[in-house]
This record gives C-alpha cells, sequence and structure tokens, in this order.
C-alpha cells in the first residue's frame, strides 16, 4: 500500500493564489474571447454555483433535506432589487399601489444591497429554522417547501412592496462578470472554510448519524440551525446577483418558486452530494445544458423537414436526467469527494510512476533475441 503524499501549507497557498490570478486573468480575457451570450452564460454559471454550494451545505453536508431554497432566494433578490432602484424608477414601476415609505426614497449601491438581501434572507431562515428544524426527512421537506410557497405568495399579494404579480422590472444588469465570480469565490471559501472545522465535522457527524452525535455532547439543533442561515445568507446573496442578471424578478413559480428548487437539486445531485466540488460542477453543467437544450424547444430544419419544437422540452429533459441519475448514479459525479491539491499532486505522481514504468518496459530499439 503506497502512502499518499501532502503538500505544504505554504505550497497549496500559493497554488490557490497562483489558481486565482489565472483565473482572473481568463475572466478579463473573457471580455474579448465571447460575445455577450458568451459572457452571460459565464455570469449564470457563477450564479447558479452561489445557489448549488449554498444549497448543499444543508442538503448534503448537513443531511437537512430542505426545499425552501427558492424563498430565501427570492427574498434576497427582492430586498436588493428594491434597494437599488431609483426613487423615480420605484414611481414609475408601482403604478396600481405606490411603494411604501421609506423604501420609496432610499437608494444604495449594489454590494450593500446585496448584503442586506443576504442579511434579509438569513433572517427569514432564522424564522424558518427555529420552529421546522426539530423535524427531519420528509417533513422537513414539506414544511420547508410549505414556507417557500408562503413567502412566493406574500411577493405575489403584497402590492405596495413587491409590485405584486407585476414583479419588478428593468433593473439595472449589475451582475457582471466580477460581481459574479467574486461572490462565488467567497462563497465557496466560507463554505468550505466551515466544512472543514471542527464545526464541519459536527455536521458530518450529525448527517451520517444524529442520535450518536447528540450522545456525544453536540447540539444538534444549534448547528443545523446555524448551518441553515448560513445558507439562507448566501441564497439571499445569491438573489441579488440573480435578479440583477435577469433584470427582472416577479412572483412566478418558474422565476423564484419551486422550480428553481428543483433546479438547485438537480445541480448537487447531479455533482454529488455532500460535495462542494461537485456542486459546482453540477451548476456549470446544469447552466451551460439549459442553453444549449434550448434547441428542442424552437423548430429544427433538416433538409426539406421541420421538426416543431416542443415547449417545456428542456425541463422534461432535465426531469429525465435526475431520475436516471438518482436509479444509476445515485452518488453523482463527485460523491462527497472534494478535489484537493493534495489529490491532484497524488494523481500527478502515480500518473507519472505509470509512464516510467511503461518505458522501462519497452523493448530498446536494436535489441534482438539471441
Amino acid at each position: 500500500m503506497t502512502m499518499k503524499k501532502r503538500l505544504s501549507v505554504s505550497t497549496k497557498v500559493y497554488l490557490t493564489l497562483a489558481l486565482i490570478v489565472i483565473g482572473a486573468l481568463l475572466l478579463w480575457g473573457s471580455n474579448y474571447w465571447l460575445e455577450s451570450y458568451g459572457q452571460r452564460i459565464l455570469k449564470l454559471i457563477a450564479v447558479y454555483g452561489v445557489l448549488a454550494v449554498s444549497y448543499t451545505f444543508i442538503n448534503g453536508i448537513t443531511g437537512m433535506f430542505s426545499l425552501g431554497h427558492a424563498g430565501f432566494v427570492a427574498v434576497g433578490a427582492y430586498v436588493s432589487a428594491l434597494l437599488t432602484m431609483s426613487p423615480m424608477e420605484k414611481e414609475m414601476t408601482f403604478i396600481l399601489e405606490p411603494l411604501i415609505w421609506p423604501l420609496n426614497s432610499i437608494q444604495t449601491d449594489f454590494l450593500t444591497a446585496t448584503i442586506l438581501g443576504g442579511i434579509a434572507a438569513a433572517i427569514f431562515a432564522f424564522a424558518i429554522g427555529y420552529p421546522s428544524l426539530r423535524l427531519t426527512g420528509d417533513y422537513l421537506a414539506i414544511v420547508t417547501l410549505g414556507f417557500s410557497e408562503i413567502i412566493r405568495l406574500i411577493a405575489l399579494n403584497t402590492q405596495n412592496i413587491t409590485n405584486g404579480a407585476l414583479g419588478l422590472k428593468g433593473l439595472t444588469e449589475y451582475t457582471n462578470i466580477w460581481w459574479a465570480w467574486g461572490w462565488l469565490l467567497i462563497t465557496v471559501v466560507v463554505i468550505a472554510s466551515l466544512t472543514n472545522s471542527s464545526y464541519g465535522r459536527a455536521l458530518k457527524a450529525i448527517r451520517d448519524d444524529a442520535i450518536a452525535a447528540e450522545a456525544m455532547g453536540i447540539n444538534v439543533f444549534k448547528h443545523r440551525l446555524l448551518a441553515f442561515v448560513v445558507s439562507g445568507f448566501f441564497a439571499g446573496v445569491g438573489g441579488s446577483l440573480y435578479a440583477h442578471l435577469l433584470t427582472t424578478i416577479d412572483p412566478r413559480p418558474t422565476t423564484i418558486g419551486i422550480f428553481l428548487t428543483f433546479y438547485l437539486l438537480i445541480m448537487i445531485v447531479l455533482g454529488g452530494l455532500g460535495s462542494i466540488t461537485g456542486a459546482l460542477i453540477g451548476a456549470g453543467l446544469f447552466a451551460i445544458l439549459s442553453e444549449w437544450l434550448r434547441i428542442f424547444e424552437s423548430n429544427i430544419t433538416i433538409g426539406n423537414f421541420t421538426i416543431k419544437g416542443i415547449p417545456g422540452m428542456r425541463m422534461l429533459i432535465f426531469s429525465t436526467l435526475f431520475v436516471v441519475t438518482m436509479l444509476v448514479w445515485r452518488r453523482g459525479i463527485m460523491g462527497m469527494e472534494e478535489i484537493t491539491w493534495d489529490k491532484l499532486y497524488n494523481w500527478l505522481l502515480r500518473f507519472k510512476k505509470k509512464n516510467t514504468e511503461e518505458t522501462e518496459t519497452e523493448p530498446k530499439r536494436g535489441d534482438t533475441d539471441e
């Protein structure tokens, strides 16, 4: 059995910084290499990444089956949208009923609005989690789904706060490459740091066996509630980025309802429950496939034949992919594993050793059997 080698902490720090610099250069170059549509997909990958990583923190790492993530996304989206709109824009938008004071006269910058949107979502997460996190399994899923739908219905019926069914449209597209990927980096660093800390190990113990974890002195409810609040904060941040990428937000189920939660569930299950790396891979695949699969919803002409597009075909394909993954590939792409510098280093060593052994076993040119 070969011993796995580990890199020093300083080496990992230098490699991480180098990766960040290279990533920043690639993002800067994307302004010249990609057209506006390609840049939009790149931003969408990052926004989905923020939402997927925050979602896998409670569903995968903590092991709580929650279906209310879209509600926190909605809170962050509405709060940040109302704070970034100018008083004149609000007056023109709220036609049926005027916006209540003081929201009608407040305007902040995008960073402040995003942070406040995350804080508002965290407060809602605490208010929802405190009475419901004593439940587990399907009961918790039903309760969180119900709370998420309550938030959507409140957004639908509070005309003087959210503009009701009309929603908020014409938002400034603040979500550029740097905001999207910068917040993704912050989300990954914070969630990964929590996961690898003693607090994260306690969460994993709760996920594996809550009764045994409590017997070892871990306060199960407290740890779950804190994870729920942290996840809600980053969901609110993702909601702010999402609203200012779409430049519109409304209470339709396809925008901030059960469909969004279903999309996020596909991402983390496809990537691997309990894996931050898997959540990122799942988010990237979903963002790319969701755009590529649009061809099945539009007419396709092959020679003299025209195949009519089917509205909603993307959803059918994603649903099929989700079912197949659950039946055949339950662990997803990464399972509960993460891509780390140590694993990459050991993989390179094994690859190098394998190539060296193959080279040594090959007969040298000119050798003949006597």
